[in-house]
């Protein structure tokens, strides 16, 4: 007599707990990057992009045991001369004031879309 045990154990060995989420290398790059250079720790970065403190953690010692991240920022500007910091320094205020520019237009084109057409119009 078959009481269907068998069908049972066999559903209950199709279910898997995986809970762990696979992270494309993209995504690992652009995480670390965004820890290095945005001043937060681990713990803020990795509630800003929804992951784990360890997960976070565990990329990024990866990394610097494989030499893809270094323990300090690669961008230290302590070694250029007087003159390449002020043409550097120039051409961060030139974007900077651009990306400003770029900013106020796109307010102003969301704060155009937003508002209602005129009720004529419809």
């Amino acid at each position: 007599m078959d009481t269907g045990c068998a069908v049972w154990e066999n559903q209950n060995d199709n279910i898997k707990s995986n809970t762990s989420k696979t992270y494309s290398e993209q995504f690992r790059a652009d995480a670390l990057d965004l820890l290095q250079t945005s001043g937060k720790g681990i713990t803020q970065v990795s509630r800003d992009l929804g992951i784990s403190a360890n997960t976070l953690r565990n990329w990024r010692n990866s990394a610097r045991r494989s030499g893809a991240m270094s323990s300090k920022n690669e961008d230290d500007s302590s070694s250029l001369s007087p003159e390449a910091l002020y043409a550097q320094n120039e051409q961060l205020r030139r974007e900077n004031e651009y990306l400003r520019r770029q900013r106020d237009i796109l307010k102003k084109a969301a704060s155009i879309l937003a508002d209602d057409p005129q009720p004529g119009l419809r």
